[in-house]
């Protein structure tokens, strides 16, 4: 599989030839959010899904792109227990989305740390990527993608999988030591973050 070259402008990052995790466009300078979503949109974005509970970027998206299919999805990154009904909803649409070949979708929050890249997550689970192969594949595309909720979003795939309990155990436990070996300092990437769009 060939995946599609970096973007300049657009703070996202594919993590297959059709799957875009990532942050929000620029939300001070409207000119800036623009060109960062022609570059997406010349990229092929069809479709976006905004992970992020305290902003919509609808009308801006329609106004600039109207060819590209925008729902927003928002929950909070407060370090929650996210109900398997979120990625439900989300992955349903997303997939939906992809039943186009033509279709390439972004999966976004605020500075694509958490929830993005966690719903991101959770699509590749869907598709039936190994958990840790899913994980893994976003990080060494976005290294700042700490992918918080992906426990959660692993929780919600194996109910719907019907997993058995030995396979639960050992992708949680394979889980776990990923984590370990390839830990992230989240409150720096977050400083950085903030630093970065001062």
């Amino acid at each position: 599989m060939t995946i599609r070259p970096d973007l300049e402008h657009a703070n996202a990052v594919f993590v297959t030839e059709r799957l875009l995790v990532g942050g929000d466009l620029d939300q001070r300078d409207d000119h800036l959010a623009g060109r960062q979503l022609d570059e997406l949109v010349a990229a092929g974005l069809t479709h976006v899904i905004d992970a992020r509970v305290e902003a919509d970027d609808r009308e801006f998206v329609e106004r600039h792109a109207p060819g590209v299919t925008y729902l927003w999805h928002g929950m909070d990154d407060a370090g929650q227990r996210v109900p398997p009904a979120w990625f439900e909803a989300g992955v349903a649409w997303v997939l939906e989305a992809l039943e186009d070949p033509d279709a390439v979708v972004l999966t976004h929050c605020h500075m694509g740390i958490n929830r993005g890249p966690s719903l991101g997550y959770a699509v590749l689970l869907a598709q039936g990527v190994d958990p840790v192969d899913a994980i893994a594949a976003i990080r060494a595309v976005r290294p700042i993608s700490a992918v918080a909720y992906a426990e959660d979003a692993l929780r919600w795939h194996h109910h719907r999988s019907s997993a058995s309990s030995s396979e639960r155990r050992r992708d949680r436990a394979r889980l776990r030591a990923w984590r370990q070996e390839n830990p992230l300092d989240v409150l720096r990437i977050i400083a950085q973050q903030r630093r970065a769009g001062a």
